[in-house]
């Protein structure tokens, strides 16, 4: 996971305003939320927005984002294709069958401009939701780690870039479509409501979005990890 190796980079840009930056690694994903809350943490920097606003819901605590970084994003991929104009009507679309990817990856459709899906579909959305497909696609439901494979026997297939990577894909370079700004699955700074003007937590929003994060983010990454700033 980046998160760390980013808040370790921007370590000396915190100091140089006379901030001191305490990292604290957890190794699962329920204490951190926990310990923000219960003010044992000034901030948590590990989730993408649908889990923190779950989470928060489910637990009934009191959070919110202070600042979007970056996004392992999911992209789409072909090895018959070039561009979204070369996609023909009736082609197959390969997507995970797993309820989180593959409610992702028809977001990913949609923001493309491919399908619509009906209203309130969101983060849960299913192939059984898509309401509207001028293309006449066809979907293809497959486990994520068997996606790569599946290229060269389906038009397109939408793809997370971990799995991507693994098969020699660049997502920056190869991807037609990739998750962007726009996608609810931007990694964020979460903190208490309420704690969004505190100046030491503002200095940490600008550190964390300057251009030379961007750089580093960008090359230590190779697409693997997007920076949304």
């Amino acid at each position: 996971m980046p998160h760390a190796e980013v808040l370790e980079f921007i370590k000396p840009i915190l100091q140089a305003d006379g901030i001191e930056l305490r990292i604290v690694e957890f190794t699962d994903y329920v204490l951190p939320n926990l310990a923000l809350a219960d003010g044992e943490l000034d901030a948590n920097y590990f989730q993408h927005i649908p889990y923190l606003e779950t989470f928060a819901a489910d637990h009934r605590l009191d959070l919110t984002v202070l600042v979007g970084v970056h996004i392992e994003p999911m992209g789409l991929y072909s090895q018959r294709i070039g561009s979204l104009d070369e996609l023909r009507s009736g082609a197959t679309v390969a997507i995970p069958n797993d309820a989180t990817n593959g409610g992702r990856a028809l977001l990913l459709l949609q923001e493309a401009g491919l399908i619509r899906l009906a209203e309130g579909a969101g983060i849960t959305a299913t192939v059984f939701d898509v309401a509207e497909n001028p293309r006449n696609l066809r979907f293809r439901e497959l486990e994520a780690p068997l996606l790569p494979r599946a290229l060269a026997d389906v038009d397109a297939a939408v793809i997370n870039t971990n799995y991507a990577l693994e098969a020699g894909l660049v997502p920056l370079q190869d991807a037609i479509v990739i998750e962007g700004a726009e996608s609810p699955y931007v990694n964020v700074v979460a903190v208490r409501t309420g704690d969004e003007t505190n100046p030491a937590l503002l200095k940490l929003a600008e550190a964390l979005t300057r251009p030379e994060v961007r750089e580093f983010i960008l090359e230590k990454y190779e697409g693997a990890v997007v920076p949304v700033f």
